[in-house]
């Protein structure tokens, strides 16, 4: 079986695949690759399984040697990665030939880039996912982030290399973007009128305390409604995306690994189709909400599933 050796891990690298769904009400959030669109494409970049686990890096990259050589893919944010000092393109499959070094620096973009692999990682399956699930040491690597001196295995390949890449036009079209769209939230009625107008024209930064469990956000606090009749409330199931208000009064977005239930009022959730965007979101990065009906949040998320089902997203 051929092998990756890890030179170097970068700053926080794991095993990610699409999650664990199902377990929420076990109290074990999906997890899976923060940017699931970047995933996806790799993956078909080299003829695997959209959920194929793949290695997602943060910040900046790690070095990687592979004794056997394999096919891989870049996608994600631009780390100025090199093959035996030679630049690698991202969104484009790429031969590495037996021995060869793979080494990626810091983000020149966003916040993360991922490495996919013709095979996959091959690791053991924990609740029917690949992921690395940080807080609880389970799935992915050992349940932990890369170190140096690791050996992954890569599972079977199946065909021979082809060179692919992404169009052009397509690929602007998936970008990520800083503004996210939201629907309402299930207590967005504890807020004013006013308060949750204030929310959609703020800008917010991105506090350097983030992490795949949240986002926590730098602005202007949200003041609770004190007319409305409920001052507390019953710790009730989140969802991926729920945008809470602690007492603080600034804003936290629930992301992969986030906890299954929480206690504070969610004004909005970000929709399925811009959460791949809030895992290409760097701290200090500045965002702004945008607040849409249910039925553009659908055709929005219609329309991001028909771009990468269609017949142009790959060329060869």
């Amino acid at each position: 079986m051929s092998t990756i050796h890890v030179l170097s891990p970068g700053i926080f690298t794991t095993v990610q695949d699409l999650g664990r769904e199902g377990f929420g009400p076990l109290g074990v959030s999906a997890s899976g690759a923060a940017d699931s669109l970047a995933l996806r494409i790799g993956n078909r970049l080299v003829a695997n399984l959209e959920n194929t686990a793949a290695l997602e890096m943060t910040l900046q990259g790690g070095t990687f040697i592979f004794p056997e050589g394999a096919v891989i893919a870049l996608t994600g944010s631009d780390f100025g990665a090199t093959l035996d000092g030679a630049p690698v393109h991202l969104w484009t499959s790429q031969e590495v030939l037996p021995g060869q070094t793979l080494r990626l620096a810091s983000t020149q973009s966003g916040a993360r880039c991922y490495l996919s692999v013709q095979g996959g990682i091959a690791v053991p399956p924990f609740l029917n996912s690949a992921s690395t699930h940080i807080l609880s040491g389970l799935g992915g690597f050992e349940g932990r982030a890369l170190r140096k001196g690791d050996v992954l295995q890569i599972g079977p390949a199946n065909i021979h290399f082809q060179r692919r890449t992404i169009a052009s036009d397509i690929l602007r079209c998936l970008s990520p973007t800083k503004t996210l769209r939201v629907t309402p939230g299930p207590q967005r009625l504890w807020f004013s009128e006013s308060e949750r107008e204030k929310f959609c024209r703020s800008r917010y930064s991105v506090s350097v305390e983030s992490n795949r469990m949240g986002l926590r956000l730098e602005g202007p606090s949200m003041v609770r409604d004190t007319n409305h009749p409920n001052e507390h409330m019953i710790s009730e199931g989140v969802s991926l995306g729920a945008i809470q208000i602690p007492e603080s009064g600034q804003p936290i977005i629930l992301f992969v690994e986030q906890q299954t239930t929480g206690g504070y009022p969610k004004i909005a959730n970000v929709i399925s189709a811009d959460l791949p965007s809030i895992g290409q979101l760097r701290p200090r990065d500045e965002i702004n909400f945008e607040q849409v009906d249910w039925e553009t949040a659908r055709s929005a998320l219609q329309e991001q599933e028909r771009i990468l089902a269609s017949q142009d997203l790959i060329v060869d």
